[in-house]
Protein backbone atom coordinates (compact mmCIF):
# COMPACT_ATOMS: atom_id res chain seq x y z
CA UNK A 1 0.00 0.00 0.00
CA UNK A 2 0.92 3.72 -0.88
CA UNK A 3 2.00 6.41 2.18
CA UNK A 4 -1.61 7.85 1.04
CA UNK A 5 -3.32 4.41 0.86
CA UNK A 6 -2.47 4.02 4.09
CA UNK A 7 -3.32 7.17 5.90
CA UNK A 8 -6.57 7.20 3.96
CA UNK A 9 -7.59 3.66 6.18
CA UNK A 10 -7.56 5.79 9.64
CA UNK A 11 -10.17 7.18 11.41
CA UNK A 12 -8.58 10.32 12.68
CA UNK A 13 -9.52 11.68 16.33
CA UNK A 14 -10.82 15.09 16.17
CA UNK A 15 -8.43 17.42 17.48
CA UNK A 16 -9.78 18.64 20.64
CA UNK A 17 -9.02 14.68 21.52
CA UNK A 18 -5.56 14.83 20.91
CA UNK A 19 -5.64 18.30 22.67
CA UNK A 20 -6.80 16.42 25.83
CA UNK A 21 -4.25 13.32 25.33
CA UNK A 22 -1.75 16.81 24.99
CA UNK A 23 -2.95 17.84 28.48
CA UNK A 24 -5.01 20.90 27.06
CA UNK A 25 -8.36 21.63 27.08
CA UNK A 26 -10.67 22.43 23.81
CA UNK A 27 -11.22 26.18 24.64
CA UNK A 28 -6.63 26.86 25.03
CA UNK A 29 -6.49 25.50 21.09
CA UNK A 30 -7.68 27.20 17.78
CA UNK A 31 -9.05 24.92 15.64
CA UNK A 32 -8.47 25.21 12.08
CA UNK A 33 -11.16 22.65 10.67
CA UNK A 34 -11.74 19.12 12.23
CA UNK A 35 -8.04 17.54 12.63
CA UNK A 36 -5.61 20.42 13.03
CA UNK A 37 -5.38 23.33 15.51
CA UNK A 38 -2.69 26.16 16.52
CA UNK A 39 -1.38 25.84 19.96
CA UNK A 40 -1.44 29.54 22.65
CA UNK A 41 2.35 30.48 23.35
CA UNK A 42 1.12 30.82 26.62
CA UNK A 43 0.53 27.24 27.15
CA UNK A 44 4.64 26.79 27.26
CA UNK A 45 6.10 26.36 30.58
CA UNK A 46 9.71 26.40 30.91
CA UNK A 47 9.88 25.08 34.30
CA UNK A 48 7.98 22.19 33.18
CA UNK A 49 9.95 21.53 30.25
CA UNK A 50 13.13 21.44 32.40
CA UNK A 51 11.55 18.16 32.72
CA UNK A 52 10.98 16.59 29.99
CA UNK A 53 13.44 14.11 27.80
CA UNK A 54 14.73 15.79 24.85
CA UNK A 55 15.63 13.00 22.26
CA UNK A 56 16.97 14.05 18.92
CA UNK A 57 16.89 11.73 15.72
CA UNK A 58 19.80 12.43 13.50
CA UNK A 59 20.50 10.20 10.50
CA UNK A 60 24.04 9.45 8.51
CA UNK A 61 24.83 11.04 5.47
CA UNK A 62 22.09 11.58 3.00
CA UNK A 63 22.10 9.30 -0.22
CA UNK A 64 19.40 8.85 -2.90
CA UNK A 65 18.20 5.91 -1.65
CA UNK A 66 16.57 7.86 1.52
CA UNK A 67 17.03 6.80 5.33
CA UNK A 68 13.72 7.72 6.61
CA UNK A 69 14.25 9.96 9.63
CA UNK A 70 11.40 11.54 9.66
CA UNK A 71 9.55 8.12 9.85
CA UNK A 72 12.34 6.98 12.98
CA UNK A 73 11.31 10.21 15.14
CA UNK A 74 7.18 9.24 14.11
CA UNK A 75 7.83 5.28 14.90
CA UNK A 76 10.19 5.78 18.34
CA UNK A 77 7.02 8.05 19.48
CA UNK A 78 4.63 5.70 18.90
CA UNK A 79 6.85 3.00 20.66
CA UNK A 80 7.39 5.15 23.86
CA UNK A 81 3.98 6.06 24.01
CA UNK A 82 3.06 2.23 23.77
CA UNK A 83 5.64 1.83 26.83
CA UNK A 84 3.21 4.34 28.91
CA UNK A 85 6.18 7.12 28.27
CA UNK A 86 3.90 10.31 27.65
CA UNK A 87 5.64 11.21 24.26
CA UNK A 88 5.22 13.82 21.69
CA UNK A 89 7.01 14.14 18.47
CA UNK A 90 8.04 17.72 16.68
CA UNK A 91 8.69 18.00 13.24
CA UNK A 92 9.02 20.32 10.71
CA UNK A 93 6.88 21.60 7.92
CA UNK A 94 7.06 20.58 4.58
CA UNK A 95 7.67 22.75 1.66
CA UNK A 96 5.88 22.50 -1.30
CA UNK A 97 8.98 23.06 -3.80
CA UNK A 98 10.29 19.59 -2.96
CA UNK A 99 7.03 18.01 -2.59
CA UNK A 100 5.33 18.74 -6.35
CA UNK A 101 9.30 18.30 -7.28
CA UNK A 102 10.93 15.19 -6.43
CA UNK A 103 11.53 14.81 -2.60
CA UNK A 104 7.99 14.17 -1.88
CA UNK A 105 6.55 15.08 1.59
CA UNK A 106 7.69 15.00 5.02
CA UNK A 107 5.23 13.37 7.10
CA UNK A 108 6.76 10.11 7.59
CA UNK A 109 5.89 6.93 5.78
CA UNK A 110 3.72 3.59 5.88
CA UNK A 111 2.07 3.01 9.48
CA UNK A 112 4.63 5.64 10.63
CA UNK A 113 2.91 9.30 9.95
CA UNK A 114 1.74 12.24 11.14
CA UNK A 115 -1.94 13.06 9.53
CA UNK A 116 -4.18 14.55 8.02
CA UNK A 117 -1.03 14.16 5.12
CA UNK A 118 -2.50 16.39 2.80
CA UNK A 119 -3.27 19.04 4.40
CA UNK A 120 0.11 18.90 6.04
CA UNK A 121 1.75 18.35 2.64
CA UNK A 122 -0.10 21.30 0.99
CA UNK A 123 -1.04 24.70 2.36
CA UNK A 124 -1.51 23.05 5.89
CA UNK A 125 -2.08 26.32 8.52
CA UNK A 126 -0.85 28.84 6.33
CA UNK A 127 2.74 29.66 8.00
CA UNK A 128 4.93 29.55 4.85
CA UNK A 129 2.36 31.34 3.41
CA UNK A 130 2.77 34.21 5.98
CA UNK A 131 6.49 33.94 6.38
CA UNK A 132 6.55 34.28 2.41
CA UNK A 133 4.57 37.30 2.99
CA UNK A 134 6.87 38.99 5.67
CA UNK A 135 9.73 38.70 3.84
CA UNK A 136 8.45 39.92 0.86
CA UNK A 137 7.17 42.98 2.25
CA UNK A 138 10.37 44.09 3.65
CA UNK A 139 11.67 43.02 -0.30
CA UNK A 140 9.24 45.90 -1.36
CA UNK A 141 9.81 48.10 1.43
CA UNK A 142 13.42 47.73 0.56
CA UNK A 143 12.86 48.54 -3.45
CA UNK A 144 10.18 51.52 -1.91
CA UNK A 145 13.10 53.13 -0.01
CA UNK A 146 15.54 52.96 -2.89
CA UNK A 147 12.73 54.72 -5.32
CA UNK A 148 11.83 57.64 -2.63
CA UNK A 149 13.72 61.13 -2.98
CA UNK A 150 12.36 62.37 0.42
CA UNK A 151 12.24 59.15 2.32
CA UNK A 152 15.16 57.58 1.59
CA UNK A 153 18.22 56.01 3.41
CA UNK A 154 20.22 56.78 0.34
CA UNK A 155 20.49 52.39 0.37
CA UNK A 156 23.53 51.43 -1.86
CA UNK A 157 20.97 48.92 -4.26
CA UNK A 158 25.05 46.74 -5.30
CA UNK A 159 25.28 45.98 -1.09
CA UNK A 160 21.91 44.05 -1.15
CA UNK A 161 21.67 41.10 -0.58
CA UNK A 162 17.95 40.75 0.39
CA UNK A 163 16.11 38.37 -2.06
CA UNK A 164 12.35 38.02 -2.71
CA UNK A 165 11.20 33.90 -2.25
CA UNK A 166 8.22 31.87 -3.21
CA UNK A 167 7.60 28.30 -1.44
CA UNK A 168 7.83 26.87 -4.88
CA UNK A 169 11.04 24.95 -7.27
CA UNK A 170 11.34 27.75 -9.95
CA UNK A 171 14.68 27.70 -11.73
CA UNK A 172 13.52 30.81 -13.83
CA UNK A 173 13.92 32.90 -10.82
CA UNK A 174 17.38 32.39 -9.19
CA UNK A 175 18.73 35.80 -11.04
CA UNK A 176 16.09 38.44 -12.17
CA UNK A 177 15.86 42.30 -12.66
CA UNK A 178 13.67 44.58 -11.01
CA UNK A 179 12.56 48.01 -11.41
CA UNK A 180 12.56 47.68 -15.37
CA UNK A 181 9.55 49.73 -16.76
CA UNK A 182 11.05 53.29 -16.14
CA UNK A 183 11.12 55.97 -13.57
CA UNK A 184 8.35 55.46 -11.67
CA UNK A 185 8.67 51.25 -12.00
CA UNK A 186 11.56 51.02 -9.37
CA UNK A 187 15.38 51.57 -9.89
CA UNK A 188 16.85 48.71 -11.89
CA UNK A 189 18.79 46.08 -10.21
CA UNK A 190 19.88 42.73 -10.41
CA UNK A 191 17.91 40.45 -7.85
CA UNK A 192 16.45 36.77 -7.33
CA UNK A 193 14.05 34.43 -5.38
CA UNK A 194 14.95 31.99 -3.20
CA UNK A 195 12.58 29.07 -1.97
CA UNK A 196 10.67 30.23 1.46
CA UNK A 197 12.32 27.53 3.06
CA UNK A 198 15.34 28.80 2.81
CA UNK A 199 14.36 32.47 4.18
CA UNK A 200 15.93 34.25 6.98
CA UNK A 201 12.72 34.73 8.04
CA UNK A 202 11.71 31.11 8.68
CA UNK A 203 15.40 30.83 10.84
CA UNK A 204 14.12 33.73 13.01
CA UNK A 205 10.82 32.09 13.59
CA UNK A 206 12.20 28.90 14.36
CA UNK A 207 14.82 30.73 17.00
CA UNK A 208 12.23 33.32 18.16
CA UNK A 209 10.41 32.71 21.75
CA UNK A 210 7.88 34.75 21.84
CA UNK A 211 6.36 37.61 19.77
CA UNK A 212 8.78 40.29 21.25
CA UNK A 213 11.84 38.44 20.62
CA UNK A 214 10.56 38.48 16.81
CA UNK A 215 9.86 41.36 16.37
CA UNK A 216 13.34 42.17 17.73
CA UNK A 217 14.99 39.58 15.38
CA UNK A 218 13.36 41.05 12.30
CA UNK A 219 14.90 44.14 13.12
CA UNK A 220 17.77 43.25 13.19
CA UNK A 221 17.81 41.96 9.54
CA UNK A 222 21.12 43.10 7.71
CA UNK A 223 19.75 44.70 4.63
CA UNK A 224 23.27 46.41 3.42
CA UNK A 225 24.88 49.78 3.66
CA UNK A 226 24.74 53.13 2.44
CA UNK A 227 26.29 55.00 0.42
CA UNK A 228 28.35 56.45 2.93
CA UNK A 229 28.98 52.71 4.29
CA UNK A 230 26.81 53.14 6.78
CA UNK A 231 24.89 49.48 7.96
CA UNK A 232 21.36 49.34 7.31
CA UNK A 233 19.06 47.35 9.22
CA UNK A 234 15.06 46.21 8.83
CA UNK A 235 14.45 48.40 11.70
CA UNK A 236 15.92 51.62 9.75
CA UNK A 237 13.36 51.15 7.35
CA UNK A 238 10.62 50.78 10.07
CA UNK A 239 9.79 47.19 8.78
CA UNK A 240 9.74 44.88 11.81
CA UNK A 241 5.97 45.81 13.48
CA UNK A 242 4.51 44.74 9.78
CA UNK A 243 6.32 41.78 9.27
CA UNK A 244 5.32 40.51 12.90
CA UNK A 245 1.85 41.54 12.32
CA UNK A 246 2.02 38.89 9.61
CA UNK A 247 3.57 36.05 11.27
CA UNK A 248 1.19 36.72 14.58
CA UNK A 249 -0.52 33.45 13.80
CA UNK A 250 2.64 31.44 12.15
CA UNK A 251 4.47 32.09 15.43
CA UNK A 252 1.63 29.51 17.25
CA UNK A 253 3.16 25.26 16.94
CA UNK A 254 0.41 23.28 14.90
CA UNK A 255 -1.11 20.28 16.72
CA UNK A 256 -1.66 17.23 14.66
CA UNK A 257 -1.44 13.50 15.68
CA UNK A 258 0.31 10.49 14.69
CA UNK A 259 -1.20 7.37 12.67
CA UNK A 260 -1.80 5.69 15.96
CA UNK A 261 -3.48 8.91 17.47
CA UNK A 262 -0.64 10.38 19.57
CA UNK A 263 0.23 14.01 19.85
CA UNK A 264 2.40 15.51 17.04
CA UNK A 265 3.67 19.14 16.79
CA UNK A 266 4.70 20.72 13.60
CA UNK A 267 6.04 23.92 12.97
CA UNK A 268 8.74 25.60 10.64
CA UNK A 269 11.33 24.45 8.47
CA UNK A 270 13.85 26.01 7.52
CA UNK A 271 16.52 24.04 5.46
CA UNK A 272 19.31 22.24 7.15
CA UNK A 273 22.67 23.13 4.74
CA UNK A 274 21.98 27.32 4.81
CA UNK A 275 19.83 27.51 8.07
CA UNK A 276 19.73 25.07 11.31
CA UNK A 277 17.19 22.91 9.86
CA UNK A 278 15.26 22.13 13.15
CA UNK A 279 11.73 22.77 13.92
CA UNK A 280 11.35 25.90 16.07
CA UNK A 281 12.29 26.62 19.87
CA UNK A 282 8.40 27.31 20.32
CA UNK A 283 7.30 23.83 18.94
CA UNK A 284 10.03 22.02 21.23
CA UNK A 285 9.79 23.89 24.49
CA UNK A 286 5.64 22.74 23.88
CA UNK A 287 5.80 19.71 23.65
CA UNK A 288 8.47 19.50 26.29
CA UNK A 289 5.92 21.36 28.41
CA UNK A 290 3.30 18.93 28.19
CA UNK A 291 5.52 15.53 27.46
CA UNK A 292 7.80 13.35 29.45
CA UNK A 293 9.83 12.37 26.19
CA UNK A 294 10.01 14.75 23.42
CA UNK A 295 11.26 13.55 20.09
CA UNK A 296 12.50 15.63 17.40
CA UNK A 297 14.55 15.65 14.52
CA UNK A 298 17.71 17.75 12.82
CA UNK A 299 17.73 17.76 8.84
CA UNK A 300 20.15 15.80 6.53
CA UNK A 301 22.97 14.05 8.04
CA UNK A 302 24.14 14.72 11.96
CA UNK A 303 27.19 16.93 10.28
CA UNK A 304 24.74 19.48 9.08
CA UNK A 305 20.88 19.34 11.19
CA UNK A 306 22.45 18.04 14.26
CA UNK A 307 25.59 19.91 15.13
CA UNK A 308 23.62 23.06 14.06
CA UNK A 309 21.14 21.79 16.91
CA UNK A 310 23.03 21.28 19.71
CA UNK A 311 25.54 24.64 18.41
CA UNK A 312 22.89 27.04 17.63
CA UNK A 313 19.35 25.87 18.82
CA UNK A 314 20.37 24.52 22.09
CA UNK A 315 22.97 26.86 22.90
CA UNK A 316 20.27 29.78 21.92
CA UNK A 317 17.45 27.97 23.87
CA UNK A 318 18.87 26.09 26.52
CA UNK A 319 17.82 22.55 26.05
CA UNK A 320 20.35 19.61 26.65
CA UNK A 321 18.87 16.72 24.85
CA UNK A 322 19.27 13.02 26.65
CA UNK A 323 20.18 10.59 23.56
CA UNK A 324 20.28 11.20 19.94
CA UNK A 325 18.90 7.89 18.28
CA UNK A 326 21.09 7.61 14.80
CA UNK A 327 19.21 6.76 11.88
CA UNK A 328 21.25 4.05 9.28
CA UNK A 329 19.95 1.98 6.58
CA UNK A 330 21.88 -1.12 5.33
CA UNK A 331 21.29 0.39 2.11
CA UNK A 332 22.82 3.62 2.67
CA UNK A 333 25.60 2.39 3.86
CA UNK A 334 26.50 0.00 0.79
CA UNK A 335 26.08 3.08 -1.02
CA UNK A 336 28.69 5.04 0.91
CA UNK A 337 30.99 1.86 0.20
CA UNK A 338 30.90 1.65 -3.25
CA UNK A 339 28.07 0.12 -4.34
CA UNK A 340 25.56 0.98 -7.40
CA UNK A 341 22.20 3.32 -6.71
CA UNK A 342 20.53 0.66 -8.86
CA UNK A 343 21.64 -2.42 -6.90
CA UNK A 344 21.19 -1.53 -3.29
CA UNK A 345 18.94 -3.77 -2.52
CA UNK A 346 21.39 -6.84 -3.60
CA UNK A 347 22.92 -8.49 -1.08
CA UNK A 348 26.41 -6.79 -0.58
CA UNK A 349 28.81 -7.67 2.65
CA UNK A 350 31.95 -5.90 0.55
CA UNK A 351 29.95 -2.92 0.37
CA UNK A 352 28.50 -2.66 3.93
CA UNK A 353 31.46 -3.42 5.48
CA UNK A 354 33.17 0.16 3.37
CA UNK A 355 30.48 2.09 4.24
CA UNK A 356 30.49 1.15 8.05
CA UNK A 357 33.13 4.21 8.27
CA UNK A 358 30.56 6.93 7.57
CA UNK A 359 28.29 5.55 10.36
CA UNK A 360 31.03 5.17 12.81
CA UNK A 361 32.34 8.84 11.98
CA UNK A 362 29.08 9.75 12.68
CA UNK A 363 28.91 8.11 15.87
CA UNK A 364 31.96 9.70 17.00
CA UNK A 365 30.87 13.12 16.19
CA UNK A 366 27.71 12.45 18.29
CA UNK A 367 30.00 11.30 21.51
CA UNK A 368 31.48 14.93 21.04
CA UNK A 369 28.78 16.36 22.40
CA UNK A 370 29.10 14.30 25.34
CA UNK A 371 25.76 13.10 24.15
CA UNK A 372 24.88 9.22 24.03
CA UNK A 373 24.18 7.18 20.76
CA UNK A 374 21.97 4.60 20.04
CA UNK A 375 22.00 3.26 16.15
CA UNK A 376 18.54 2.75 14.82
CA UNK A 377 18.38 0.27 11.52
CA UNK A 378 15.71 1.52 9.67
CA UNK A 379 14.38 -1.66 8.16
CA UNK A 380 13.81 -2.80 4.68
CA UNK A 381 12.30 -5.86 2.73
CA UNK A 382 15.36 -6.45 0.89
CA UNK A 383 18.08 -6.10 4.36
CA UNK A 384 19.52 -9.87 4.80
CA UNK A 385 20.16 -11.34 8.06
CA UNK A 386 23.77 -11.37 7.43
CA UNK A 387 23.64 -7.90 6.25
CA UNK A 388 22.12 -6.58 9.57
CA UNK A 389 24.29 -8.79 11.96
CA UNK A 390 27.45 -6.33 10.27
CA UNK A 391 25.47 -3.72 11.82
CA UNK A 392 24.89 -5.48 15.00
CA UNK A 393 28.76 -6.66 15.49
CA UNK A 394 30.01 -3.30 14.86
CA UNK A 395 28.13 -1.85 17.52
CA UNK A 396 28.82 -4.78 19.85
CA UNK A 397 32.49 -3.61 19.52
CA UNK A 398 32.24 -0.06 20.20
CA UNK A 399 29.62 -1.06 22.66
CA UNK A 400 26.76 1.52 21.14
CA UNK A 401 23.71 0.54 21.99
CA UNK A 402 21.81 -0.41 18.32
CA UNK A 403 18.35 -1.64 17.64
CA UNK A 404 16.49 -2.93 14.27
CA UNK A 405 13.40 -0.93 13.46
CA UNK A 406 10.43 -1.79 10.95
CA UNK A 407 8.59 1.58 11.91
CA UNK A 408 7.26 1.38 8.44
CA UNK A 409 5.79 -1.68 7.99
CA UNK A 410 4.70 -1.81 11.83
CA UNK A 411 4.33 1.42 13.18
CA UNK A 412 5.13 1.78 17.19
CA UNK A 413 5.31 -2.05 17.55
CA UNK A 414 8.19 -2.23 15.35
CA UNK A 415 10.17 0.88 17.18
CA UNK A 416 9.50 -1.28 20.90
CA UNK A 417 13.29 -2.63 20.94
CA UNK A 418 14.46 1.15 20.28
CA UNK A 419 12.16 2.62 22.19
CA UNK A 420 13.08 0.25 25.18
CA UNK A 421 16.74 1.35 24.67
CA UNK A 422 15.90 4.72 24.73
CA UNK A 423 14.04 4.75 28.25
CA UNK A 424 16.85 2.72 29.53
CA UNK A 425 20.06 4.95 28.57
CA UNK A 426 17.54 8.54 29.64
CA UNK A 427 16.75 6.38 32.96
CA UNK A 428 20.80 5.65 33.61
CA UNK A 429 21.56 9.48 33.13
CA UNK A 430 24.28 8.28 30.28
CA UNK A 431 24.53 11.79 28.85
CA UNK A 432 25.45 15.03 30.16
CA UNK A 433 25.56 18.22 26.99
CA UNK A 434 28.16 20.18 26.07
CA UNK A 435 28.31 22.12 22.41
CA UNK A 436 31.31 21.79 20.59
CA UNK A 437 32.10 25.66 20.86
CA UNK A 438 31.61 29.05 22.18
CA UNK A 439 30.07 31.91 21.23
CA UNK A 440 32.71 33.67 22.18
CA UNK A 441 35.30 32.51 20.25
CA UNK A 442 36.71 33.98 16.99
CA UNK A 443 34.51 33.63 13.81
CA UNK A 444 37.65 31.19 12.38
CA UNK A 445 38.16 29.19 15.67
CA UNK A 446 34.15 28.24 15.15
CA UNK A 447 35.01 27.49 11.17
CA UNK A 448 37.76 25.16 11.76
CA UNK A 449 36.58 23.65 15.12
CA UNK A 450 33.58 22.45 13.18
CA UNK A 451 35.25 21.87 9.75
CA UNK A 452 38.31 19.89 11.61
CA UNK A 453 36.48 17.88 14.46
CA UNK A 454 33.13 16.71 12.89
CA UNK A 455 33.50 17.07 9.00
CA UNK A 456 37.22 15.61 9.54
CA UNK A 457 39.09 18.67 7.30
CA UNK A 458 42.86 18.54 7.13
CA UNK A 459 41.82 22.34 7.52
CA UNK A 460 40.12 25.51 6.20
CA UNK A 461 40.92 27.76 3.19
CA UNK A 462 39.39 31.29 2.63
CA UNK A 463 39.36 32.68 -0.77
CA UNK A 464 39.32 36.44 -1.07
CA UNK A 465 35.79 37.47 -0.82
CA UNK A 466 35.48 35.43 2.63
CA UNK A 467 38.57 37.22 4.14
CA UNK A 468 37.03 40.39 3.08
CA UNK A 469 33.41 39.10 4.68
CA UNK A 470 35.29 38.14 8.22
CA UNK A 471 36.54 41.95 8.21
CA UNK A 472 33.14 43.44 7.33
CA UNK A 473 31.64 40.87 10.24
CA UNK A 474 34.36 42.31 12.47
CA UNK A 475 33.84 45.85 11.85
CA UNK A 476 29.82 45.31 12.42
CA UNK A 477 30.46 43.76 15.97
CA UNK A 478 28.94 40.23 14.89
CA UNK A 479 31.68 38.26 15.43
CA UNK A 480 30.00 37.02 18.91
CA UNK A 481 27.57 34.95 16.37
CA UNK A 482 27.64 31.14 16.26
CA UNK A 483 28.38 29.66 12.46
CA UNK A 484 25.75 27.88 10.57
CA UNK A 485 27.99 25.78 7.77
CA UNK A 486 26.30 25.82 4.31
CA UNK A 487 27.44 22.88 2.97
CA UNK A 488 26.43 19.92 0.71
CA UNK A 489 24.29 16.84 2.55
CA UNK A 490 25.74 14.23 0.50
CA UNK A 491 29.09 14.45 1.81
CA UNK A 492 31.38 15.09 5.18
CA UNK A 493 33.15 16.76 3.18
CA UNK A 494 32.42 19.91 0.87
CA UNK A 495 32.65 18.02 -2.42
CA UNK A 496 29.23 15.90 -3.09
CA UNK A 497 31.36 13.34 -4.66
CA UNK A 498 33.64 12.24 -1.63
CA UNK A 499 31.28 9.53 -0.39
CA UNK A 500 32.11 7.25 2.78
CA UNK A 501 34.41 9.06 5.26
CA UNK A 502 36.89 10.96 3.31
CA UNK A 503 40.41 12.00 4.98
CA UNK A 504 42.86 14.82 4.06
CA UNK A 505 40.41 17.46 2.43
CA UNK A 506 40.75 21.20 2.58
CA UNK A 507 37.32 23.09 3.86
CA UNK A 508 36.93 25.98 1.38
CA UNK A 509 34.72 29.00 2.68
CA UNK A 510 33.92 31.16 -0.51
CA UNK A 511 31.92 33.65 1.34
CA UNK A 512 30.60 34.65 4.43
CA UNK A 513 26.67 35.70 5.12
CA UNK A 514 25.20 37.72 7.65
CA UNK A 515 22.10 36.51 9.41
CA UNK A 516 21.85 38.99 11.75
CA UNK A 517 18.01 38.76 12.71
CA UNK A 518 18.58 35.11 13.28
CA UNK A 519 21.66 35.36 14.78
CA UNK A 520 24.14 32.97 13.07
CA UNK A 521 27.02 33.63 10.47
CA UNK A 522 26.89 31.73 7.15
CA UNK A 523 29.85 30.76 6.09
CA UNK A 524 28.68 28.95 2.75
CA UNK A 525 31.10 26.29 0.80
CA UNK A 526 30.73 24.78 -2.44
CA UNK A 527 27.86 25.25 -4.22
CA UNK A 528 24.26 25.40 -2.14
CA UNK A 529 21.40 25.55 -4.00
CA UNK A 530 18.69 27.97 -2.80
CA UNK A 531 16.50 28.08 -5.61
CA UNK A 532 15.83 23.86 -6.64
CA UNK A 533 14.95 23.66 -9.77
CA UNK A 534 11.76 20.56 -11.53
CA UNK A 535 13.16 17.35 -12.17
CA UNK A 536 12.47 16.34 -16.10
CA UNK A 537 9.39 14.90 -15.12
CA UNK A 538 8.21 16.69 -11.59
CA UNK A 539 5.84 14.75 -8.82
CA UNK A 540 3.51 16.89 -9.79
CA UNK A 541 2.81 14.94 -13.45
CA UNK A 542 1.74 12.25 -11.32
CA UNK A 543 -1.12 14.33 -8.79
CA UNK A 544 -4.82 14.50 -9.55
CA UNK A 545 -7.97 15.14 -7.71
CA UNK A 546 -11.70 13.83 -8.43
CA UNK A 547 -15.06 14.99 -8.47
CA UNK A 548 -15.06 14.13 -4.52
CA UNK A 549 -11.99 16.03 -3.62
CA UNK A 550 -10.24 12.86 -3.13
CA UNK A 551 -6.33 13.57 -3.76
CA UNK A 552 -4.32 11.24 -6.20
CA UNK A 553 -0.80 10.51 -6.12
CA UNK A 554 0.36 13.03 -2.93
CA UNK A 555 3.18 11.18 -1.17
Amino acid sequence: MTDLEVAKNVTLKHISQIAEIFGIQQNHIEMYGNYKAKLPLHLIDKTKAQNSNLILVSAISPTPAGEGKTTMSIGLSEGLNRLQKKTTVVLREPSLGPIFGIKGGATGGGYSQVLPMEDINLHFTGDFSAIEKAHNLLAAVIDNNIQSKTNSLHIDPRTIGWKRVVDMNDRALRRIIVGLGGTTSGVPRETGFDITAASEIMAILCLAENLTDLKKRLGNIFIGYNYDKKPIYAKDLKAEGAMTVLLKDAIKPNLVQTIEGNPAIIHGGPFANIAQGTNSVIATLMGMTHSNYTVTEAGFGFDLGAEKFFDIKCQSAGLKPKAVVLTTTIRALKYHGGADLKALTVPNLDALEKGIPNLEKHLENIEKFNVAPIIAINKFATDTDAEIKVIMNFAASKGIKVALADVWGKGGEGALDLAKQVVEMVENNTSNFKPLYQWEASITDKIATIATEIYGAEHVDYNSKARADLRKITNLGLDHLPVCIAKTQKSLSDNPKLLGRPKDFIITVREIEIAAGAGFLIPITGDIMRMPGLPTHPASEGMDINEDGEIIGLF
